[in-house]
């Protein structure tokens, strides 16, 4: 029966809290109408997801959160770094193939979104099958190394969240 009237537990919490955020004022009739959009929207799309992924340890989402953040913070100083002392001579820009072992298209998802968040590295194509992603790095002097930090940083653990 919950699962009827909340079929997307996540997405319910997440539209009340944009709807408080877009109107910018908390109130009692705020809160209600936020949290009607928020059981209303998921029910009425629920026809649509019908082979959503199960996260299935939801408390390694926040340890990734915090490992992408970190990343896209020394990245953005790494970048900054190589846009100002390096001459382009110098830059050696790589297009790495990264095999994946994820399945779930979110999760697929999930990874490209990560790389091209972290300054200096970009996803720019998904193979056909979905068995790899290519990755375009600014800089690096060993591609292997990028790719193997791409699979045990980001794709090992989304592969625990997504089972």
């Amino acid at each position: 029966m919950l699962a009827r009237l909340i079929p997307h537990p996540l997405l319910s919490l997440t539209l009340t809290v944009v709807w408080l955020g877009l109107v910018n004022k908390f109130t009692l009739g705020n809160l209600i109408l936020g949290a009607v959009f928020g059981l209303a929207v998921p029910m009425l799309t629920a026809a649509y997801w019908p082979n959503r992924p199960r996260i299935s340890r939801p408390f390694k989402i926040a340890e990734y959160l915090l490992i992408v953040i970190w990343d896209i913070i020394v990245a953005n100083v790494q970048v900054a770094m190589i846009i100002l002392f390096r001459r382009d001579s110098n830059i050696r820009s790589h297009w790495i193939p990264v095999p994946l072992e994820l399945t779930s298209a979110e999760a697929i998802t999930v990874l490209a979104g990560t790389i091209t968040m972290t300054p200096g590295t970009v996803s720019a194509m998904l193979s056909a099958d979905g068995s790899a992603i290519l990755v375009h790095c600014l800089h690096t002097d060993d591609p292997d190394q990028v790719r193997d930090d791409i699979k045990s940083r980001y794709e090992r653990r989304l592969k625990e969240i997504f089972r």
